[in-house]
C-alpha cells in the first residue's frame, strides 16, 4: 500500500525501493501487480526435470535403494539434497507399491554395545549373476569387513572361498582401514571353524596369532549378533552391485566399491548429543598396528595363455615361454612375497616374474621370453606367395582309382554276387588248348 500511495504521488521507483528498504525489482513487481505482498513466489522444483528418469529406473527396479538413485541423479546434475530428492518421490509417487514387501511387522531388538577399536565383523557377500568374463562361476565374493564401533567398513574381491583367498582378502580389508580390532567376529564358516562345533581349525588359529587377535564364532541362528556387517552388506549390493554394468572389469568393480566405502564414512552420528561422522569415529578408535607383510599364505589362480605368450592376472600381463597359446596354466602366489609364479597343469613352473600393482594395466616380460617368441615367429613366417583359390584341377588317375573301388563296393553288399562269370572267357581258353600241337595228337589217337 504504502508503495502504491508514494508513486501516486509522483516518487520515482528508486526513491520508493531507498524509502522502503526494498529492492528496485520487487517494487516493479508490486507496481506492476507481478507479486502481492506476503505472498512467495513458488520455488522451482530441481527435481521435475529427473522425474521421467528415476520413474523408468523405478519401473525396471521397483526395490533400488533410493540412495543409489540419488547417487545416479547426482552424476546427471541433480543439485537437491537426499531428504529434497526422498521427499520428491513420495510427493510424485514414483515408487511403484509391492505389496510383499509391506507385510509383516516389527519386531523386538536391543543394542548391543561396542568399544572403540574392540572388534571388527568379517562376512562374505555372494553376488549373483557376475560378470561372465570374471570368470568366478554363478557368485562373485566380496568380503565386507566392518568396525562394530563406527561402523566404518571395506569391501574387497575375491576369486574364491577358499583358505587363502579369505586371508588375503581379510589382509586387504584391514590394511583399507588401516589397522585391526582387538578382536575379530565370524560366522560358522569352514575356512575359519568348524561348522558344528565352532572350533577355531589350526590354519586359521595361525593366521589369528600373525595378526594377535583374537577370534568369536557367532552362535547358531544368531545373525544379528554381527548386525553392522550385515548392514555394510546390504548396503554394498543395494547401491553398488545392484547397477554394475555387464563390461566392467573385476579392478574397476573393486575401484567402485572402494568409492561407495569411503563416501559413506561421511554418514552423520550422534554421541552423546555431539554430532560426528562415521569416517571421524573410525579415526578416533584405537586400532591394532598389522604386521608389514601378510600372513604367508600360497594361493593359486587358473588363467589361460593368449597367442602373445602372455598370461593375464589381476589388471596385468604376464609372459611365458612361447607354444603355449590357449593352454591352461596356473599362477600361484605367496602373499608374503612380491613375486608370483606360473606353472603348467602338470606342475612345472615356467616363469617367475615381479608382481606388479594390481589393475596398473602392466605388462611383464622376461628378456629370454621374448626372443624365444621372435624366434618363433621368425621360423614361422614365410615370403611364398599364398595359394591361388581360381584354378582347375580335375581328379588324378589315383583319384578316379580310388572313386572307382568305392563305387564297385558299394554296388552290393554279397560278395558272392561281385563274381563275374564270362563263359567266352572259357570258351576262347578250350580252343586254344585244343590247337595245340601236342594236344591235336592226344585227339587222333582218341
Amino acid at each position: 500500500m504504502d508503495a502504491h500511495a508514494l508513486r501516486r504521488q509522483g516518487w520515482s521507483i528508486s526513491a520508493i525501493a531507498r524509502h522502503l528498504g526494498r529492492d528496485r525489482k520487487t517494487i516493479r513487481a508490486y507496481l506492476a501487480g507481478e507479486r502481492v505482498a506476503g505472498v512467495r513466489a513458488p520455488a522451482l522444483d530441481e527435481f521435475v526435470p529427473f522425474l521421467s528418469y528415476c520413474r523408468q529406473r523405478l519401473a525396471d527396479d521397483p526395490h533400488l535403494w533410493a540412495t543409489a538413485l540419488f547417487d545416479e541423479v547426482i552424476d546427471l546434475g541433480y543439485r537437491g539434497g537426499y531428504s529434497t530428492f526422498t521427499r520428491a518421490l513420495r510427493k510424485y509417487q514414483v515408487r511403484p507399491h509391492c505389496g510383499p514387501c509391506h507385510r509383516g511387522g516389527r519386531r523386538d531388538s536391543s543394542i548391543i554395545e561396542h568399544p572403540p577399536g574392540e572388534e571388527v565383523q568379517f562376512d562374505w557377500l555372494e553376488l549373483p549373476d557376475p560378470p561372465e568374463h570374471w570368470g568366478v562361476g554363478a557368485n562373485a565374493h566380496l568380503l565386507v569387513g566392518a568396525l562394530a564401533h563406527s561402523g566404518r567398513w571395506r569391501g574387497v574381491l575375491a576369486e574364491s572361498e577358499d583358505f587363502p583367498h579369505l586371508v588375503e582378502a581379510l589382509d586387504q580389508v584391514l590394511r583399507r582401514m588401516r589397522g585391526s580390532g582387538r578382536r575379530w567376529r565370524f560366522d560358522r564358516m569352514a575356512t575359519v571353524c568348524h561348522p558344528v562345533s565352532g572350533k577355531l581349525t589350526a590354519a586359521f588359529t595361525g593366521v589369528a596369532k600373525y595378526y594377535g587377535v583374537g577370534v568369536d564364532i557367532c552362535p547358531p541362528r544368531r545373525g544379528n549378533r554381527k548386525g553392522v556387517v550385515e548392514k555394510a552388506n546390504h548396503s554394498a549390493a543395494q547401491r553398488w552391485w545392484r547397477t554394475v554394468p555387464d563390461g566392467i572389469s573385476v579392478e574397476a568393480a573393486q575401484n567402485g566399491i572402494d568409492k561407495l566405502a569411503v563416501r559413506m564414512d561421511g554418514r552423520r552420528r550422534a554421541i552423546e548429543g555431539v554430532r560426528t561422522t562415521v569416517g571421524d569415529l573410525a579415526e578416533a578408535e584405537p586400532l591394532l598396528e598389522l604386521p608389514l607383510a601378510p600372513f604367508p599364505a600360497q594361493a593359486a589362480a587358473e588363467r589361460i595363455v593368449t597367442a602373445q605368450a602372455l598370461v593375464p592376472f589381476r589388471g596385468n600381463f604376464y609372459s611365458v615361454p612361447p607354444g603355449l597359446a590357449g593352454a591352461v596354466v596356473s599362477v600361484r602366489w605367496r602373499l608374503d612375497e612380491p613375486f608370483l609364479s606360473i606353472a603348467t597343469a602338470g606342475g612345472a613352473v615356467i616363469a617367475r616374474h615381479e608382481t606388479a600393482p594390481r589393475g596398473s594395466g602392466q605388462t611383464v616380460r622376461d628378456a629370454g621370453h621374448v626372443v624365444a617368441l621372435e624366434r618363433a615367429v621368425l621360423e614361422a613366417f614365410s615370403d611364398a606367395p599364398p595359394c591361388r583359390g581360381k584354378v582347375r584341377r580335375p581328379l588324378s588317375p589315383q583319384a578316379l582309382a580310388e572313386a572307382e573301388a568305392l563305387r564297385g563296393q558299394g554296388r552290393t553288399a554279397d560278395p558272392a554276387a561281385r563274381v563275374v562269370i564270362d563263359l567266352s572267357t572259357y570258351a576262347d581258353v578250350a580252343a586254344r588248348l585244343r590247337t595245340a600241337p601236342g594236344n591235336e595228337e592226344k585227339e587222333k589217337e582218341s
